[in-house]
């Protein structure tokens, strides 16, 4: 399939990779009909998408089959108005009902809506009246409906709620009875233009409301890279990407690249993570294929791996977050396999990766993909030297056309889409490093980066420090204020099992340690936190703005505490909240 959209596809090397590579966009694209429709012409018994629960439920959908039932949920959502430029919300956890309602959305030139099922209904509500939502489609999860009939009073633009069940609560439509009573599918004559927007994400920042992202109808084509050239997929593999539906990492691992190299999209649909029960699966479906962000991965290493037969895996991937090195030490040890990083945003399709023809360095997110013009600029917008730190930034010359998979822009947000794209280059926000190889080394989020008398610190770096000592399974490091210092390091820590009962000043002071022999010693945590859990977003990124709020809180807490001491004629200082530092 992708033969048809590009001018090469074999290459000898990431060289010939990054000179030759060059996508060929249709006018007017559309996913539904290019590829799952052709998919279906072509091969309609080519198996597109393997789904189970943890219940043991399991079904199996072919092309063909694919083809039909999306058609059958395009002439469902006709029936009820919907069509070109039309936004549909789609709450739909890991259920296969996903793939129908946005393929169907797909062929109808409407406006997908991915969206967590972990919305509350301020969530619900902000999202509505943003997006000017027509209809959603949601899992009949008790806490999802309720959610959304509380915001639906305050939602004026929602003609319609459907559900895919179990429950289907009143006033509300049965998505299953919808389809199965369908009319005969009506196509449009020209459902979209490539300019069309086809997906709308609401992506968080580290202050402000969501932002929406827009992609058009090309985006899909974007993640022929991803899965082809970064996930290494081969026609027939049977590929897990460990993401809900609801985070943009879906797309990316869940459908489009997939599905354009002819691979089989494996869904495991589960409430809880759990780490036995996901090598479980993996063995019992002979997985060829897995990309998991790298909170997954320091799970997994902590199980008995050699109790499961993974032989049928041969390529992993991973992403969402930097890489730590330990991880990927441990991870080739107990699998032989090397975890090949890579990084892009909700904004993008994958930027910079680790290809087939690299040998990967642990830690480094790769080099660029050549769909991209990407570099490492100053703040002047200038090419920083090898081992210079600076912002990722993808150059698009003025008049130019945008690289297939940017997005279009924040929607009806000139000002915010201009902060982060202006003289010709779009600000990723992401600060890293290149080293003589031109493999590019990841720092930190520009506003995670921590300046510690006079030093600049990246988070990344520290927290892969940590996680080399045995207590230490998972790491967030942020900055806490120091009328010294400015800014000093503090590392929130999750310890594994067996040091628990050890949490103290003693293995606080073993850590800080530990960390000044194998990196910087400046660099090293002043304040540690031993907690259950480090708080994260669904895709299983840690949410080190929550930890700041959390620290800001508890300063605020601390600071009204030490005035009350010092009018009760006491002083002192404490750490509560903190752990301990030194």
């Amino acid at each position: 399939m992708i033969e048809r959209f590009l001018d090469k596809t074999e290459f000898r090397g990431y060289e010939d990779f990054a000179a030759h590579f060059k996508l060929r966009v249709p006018v007017d694209f559309n996913f539904g009909y290019d590829v799952v429709d052709a998919w279906a012409e072509e091969e309609p018994q080519r198996e597109a998408l393997l789904w189970t629960n943890a219940n043991g439920e399991e079904r199996r959908f072919t092309f063909g089959e694919m083809k039909q039932l999306t058609d059958r949920t395009a002439a469902y959502f006709q029936s009820l108005g919907i069509g070109h430029g039309d936004r549909v919300m789609l709450m739909l956890k890991r259920h296969y009902q996903f793939w129908l309602s946005i393929i169907a959305l797909h062929k109808l030139g409407a406006t997908a809506i991915p969206a967590t099922h972990l919305l509350t209904e301020e969530d619900v509500e902000y999202r509505c009246q943003r997006a000017r939502i027509k209809a959603i489609v949601a899992a009949g999860d008790e806490i999802i409906t309720t959610h959304i009939n509380k915001a639906l009073p305050h939602c004026p633009s929602v003609e319609w709620v459907i559900s895919t069940g179990p429950d289907v609560p009143e006033g509300w439509l049965d998505f299953n009875i919808g389809i199965e009573k369908a009319p005969e599918f009506r196509r449009p004559s020209r459902p979209n233009n490539n300019n069309d927007t086809m997906l709308l994400y609401f992506t968080s920042g580290t202050s402000g409301e969501p932002k929406m992202v827009a992609h058009d109808f090309t985006y899909p084509l974007g993640h022929i890279v991803t899965a082809s050239y970064w996930h290494n997929l081969r026609k027939g593999d049977l590929h897990l990407t460990l993401a809900d539906t609801g985070w943009g990492k879906a797309v990316w691992g869940k459908l489009y690249g997939q599905w354009l190299a002819g691979a089989d999209v494996f869904v495991y649909d589960f409430e809880k993570f759990n780490a036995a029960d996901l090598l479980h699966m993996m063995e019992k479906y002979h997985i060829n294929s897995f990309c998991a962000p790298p909170t997954v991965f320091r799970f997994l290493i902590h199980e008995d791996v050699s109790k499961y037969d993974l032989s049928s895996l041969r390529y992993c991937t991973i992403a969402g977050e930097a890489l730590n090195p330990s991880v990927f030490d441990r991870w080739k040890e107990l699998t032989g396999i090397p975890l090949m990083e890579g990084f892009g945003q909700t904004e993008t399709t994958l930027t910079v990766g680790n290809f087939p023809w690299m040998t990967p360095k642990p830690g480094s997110m790769g080099k660029p993909n050549p769909q991209y013009d990407i570099y490492i600029a100053r703040d002047n917008g200038t090419e920083a030297s090898p081992g210079e730190k600076g912002e990722i930034v993808i150059r698009i010359p003025q008049g130019k056309e945008k690289p297939t998979g940017l997005f279009q822009g924040y929607l009806d947000d000139a000002e915010l889409t201009s902060q982060a794209w202006h003289d010709g280059l779009y600000h990723t926000g992401d600060v890293a490093s290149m080293d003589d190889d031109g493999y590019f080394w990841f720092v930190g989020r520009k506003d995670d980066v921590i300046k510690s008398s006079g030093y600049r610190i990246g988070p990344f770096e520290v927290e892969s420090a940590c996680l080399t000592h045995p207590a230490v399974v998972e790491c967030a490091i942020t900055a806490v204020p120091d009328e010294v210092r400015g800014q000093v390091v503090k590392a929130t820590i999750v310890l594994a099992k067996e040091y628990v009962k050890k949490a103290g000043p003693e293995l606080i002071r073993e850590i800080q340690n530990h960390v000044k022999r194998v990196t910087a010693p400046y660099k090293y945590p002043r304040v540690v936190e031993f907690v259950n859990e480090l708080p994260k977003t669904i895709s299983g990124k840690i949410r080190r703005v929550a930890i700041r709020a959390s620290d800001a809180a508890g300063n605020i807490a601390r600071n009204a505490a030490a005035k009350k001491r010092t009018r009760n004629g006491s002083s002192g200082s404490s750490l509560a909240g903190y752990g301990f530092g030194q």
